[in-house]
């Protein structure tokens, strides 16, 4: 019984990062088209009345404000 040949990786079945950027520009070509389609918009315009974002913004608080006072040269 050979188990050298059973525990050896070939080199198509090896992930690669070639075929991870490939798959990666597939799904986002596929994302990008189906966001186009009138079911993608209405799927976008759910999510987007669902998600709230902060209504407030960025606010300077009195750790921040140490915080630049202190990497003032």
């Amino acid at each position: 019984m050979n188990t050298k040949s059973t525990t050896v990786v070939s080199e198509e079945n090896k992930p690669s990062r070639r075929k991870f950027f490939i798959g990666a520009s597939a799904a986002v070509g596929a994302v990008a088209v189906v966001s186009q389609t009138s079911i993608g918009k209405a799927v976008i315009q759910e999510i987007g009345s669902t998600v709230k974002g902060k209504d407030d913004g960025y606010q300077l608080s009195e750790h921040i404000r140490k915080y630049y006072e202190t990497t003032m040269l």
